[in-house]
């Protein structure tokens, strides 16, 4: 089992690198070939899917009792 603290990191750096990948492939999508209206649906979904990470990063560290 792992601490509190080194739970709270791992899940950081991995929702950090998930968000990094993500948006980094939105921009290049959007500065590409599709443009900004052919990236818009893309950039809407990213945004939904980071939140959802984001939510599920503070439920399962910050807000969680052991």
């Amino acid at each position: 089992m792992l601490s509190k603290r080194a739970r709270l990191l791992t899940a950081a750096v991995g929702s950090a690198l998930v968000m990094i990948f993500v948006f980094g492939l939105a921009h290049s999508i959007s500065t590409g070939f599709a443009g900004f209206w052919g990236g818009l649906p893309f950039w809407v979904i990213a945004f939904t899917v980071m939140s959802m990470v984001a939510y599920d990063f503070w439920d399962e560290t910050v807000r969680k009792k052991d």
